[in-house]
């Protein structure tokens, strides 16, 4: 079912996404209330620790899976209601999805070409010329050209991964999802694959969602979104500007993530630092809310009123 998203603009749209698992009479929530938006044509990366819900989020965005509850739209369909001829449709033809573990993305007794060209000969896509020619522009962008005639075995890690995302996107999806595609590599090759990811995106303008553990993601990458416990809890969005000098510089700035119902994640760091525990209280100011340290459980006391001496994670959410 292809539905108009309520932010048509939006490549990607989650709001409220939850997904509850069952496991030998125990329940988990994997998500716990996500929303994200990624926008047409961004490069975006899902960073978490283990068990955050980054790679749940992933199988339900490939379709692959299906949220318990809430809304996901993924370049105007709707994932929560699409019939079995539908998501086939969807995941042959609107995303492309990009393994960690390079057996599952090529098929060992056909070479690099033969890969890519697999997705445009199994949808009957493209004529024989056509295909050829998209082969090549694929190869060449992905930086393995050379490795046209060799099959998975006779290539590195890093050039298996590079033909996995060309034949990702051999069918021209409006959406690229990739699910840890440097979590087997040396840093030199993350970089290279990484930086090719990139440069798919900025040469057919593809919307990438990029799942990693990868710190050097930061480099590759307009904007990172942080997933804790089932939610996103921060932004990091990065652009290059000008200075006074006439020299190109990369700016950062890091956002905590506040949802509709007025939730946040406070950053660990932060907690930590001040002590913050049990119960908080929030003082409104005209342009952002206080934070202090509440009152104390075990005196039943309210604790002094002080400045926080870390960056206030308030003014960024207001």
């Amino acid at each position: 079912m292809m539905t108009t998203p309520p932010a048509a603009d939006a490549e990607i749209l989650c709001e409220d996404l939850i997904r509850v698992y069952v496991t030998e009479g125990v329940e988990v929530q994997a998500l716990q209330g996500l929303d994200l938006r990624v926008e047409r044509g961004d490069l975006v990366a899902l960073v978490g620790a283990s068990g955050s819900g980054k790679s749940t989020l992933l199988t339900i965005l490939s379709g692959l899976d299906r949220p318990t509850a809430g809304t996901a739209f993924v370049a105007g369909w709707d994932v929560l209601r699409m019939t079995g001829a539908q998501r086939r449709a969807y995941r042959r033809d609107v995303v492309g999805f990009a393994w960690q573990q390079t057996a599952r993305n090529l098929l060992p007794y056909l070479t690099a070409a033969e890969n890519v060209a697999l997705p445009m000969v199994a949808t009957r896509t493209a004529r024989l010329r056509e295909r050829t020619a998209r082969v090549d522009e694929l190869l060449e962008v992905m930086g393995v050209t050379h490795c046209r005639d060799r099959r998975p075995a006779e290539l590195s890690g890093g050039e298996q991964q590079r033909v996995a995302i060309a034949t990702a996107v051999a069918n021209r999806p409006r959406v690229l999802l990739a699910d840890e595609p440097t979590g087997e590599l040396d840093e030199e090759t993350s970089a290279d694959v990484l930086e090719a990811i990139r440069h798919v995106n900025e040469t057919f303008g593809t919307t990438t969602l990029i799942v990693t553990h990868d710190p050097l993601v930061a480099d590759h990458v307009r904007r990172t979104v942080q997933i804790r416990d089932g939610r996103t809890s921060r932004e990091t969005l990065r652009r290059t500007a000008v200075g006074e000098d006439g020299h190109a510089r990369l700016h950062a700035e890091e956002f905590t993530v506040i949802d509709r119902a007025g939730r946040l994640q406070l950053p660990t760091e932060y907690v930590e630092q001040l002590g913050l525990r049990d119960r908080v209280r929030l003082g409104l100011e005209p342009d952002h809310v206080r934070v202090h340290a509440g009152t104390t459980p075990s005196t039943g006391h309210a604790e002094a009123p002080q400045a926080p001496q870390a960056p206030q994670a308030s003014q960024e959410e207001s």
